[in-house]
């Protein structure tokens, strides 16, 4: 069994995880509630974006720039998929 190196890497499937449940997160609040660095969050959900597993906006609230993430269809997709393999795991093991 392949595991999806998108999804499994630790971080990036925190921040799936973290998407999943919440629906959309602010920028500032994944770094807060993930303890991430600005730079490695950047970095994770980029990469994410590359792969359409995540959608960007940017906007202003306020005269405030604000950044969200929000998991796509397809993030979702992975997701869901990746939690199914790791439950096969677990299966196997019984």
């Amino acid at each position: 069994m392949d595991l999806d190196k998108l999804v499994h890497q630790p971080t990036r499937l925190e921040i799936f995880a973290y998407l999943y449940r919440h629906g959309e997160s602010t920028f500032t609040d994944l770094t807060e509630d993930l303890d991430l660095t600005e730079g490695n969050l950047s970095s994770h959900l980029q990469r994410m974006e590359d792969e359409d597993a995540v959608e960007i906006r940017k906007e202003f609230v306020d005269r405030r720039p604000r950044t969200t993430a929000v998991l796509t269809t397809t993030g979702e997709e992975l997701f869901e998929e990746h939690v199914r393999q790791l439950q096969g795991l677990i299966d196997d093991i019984d």
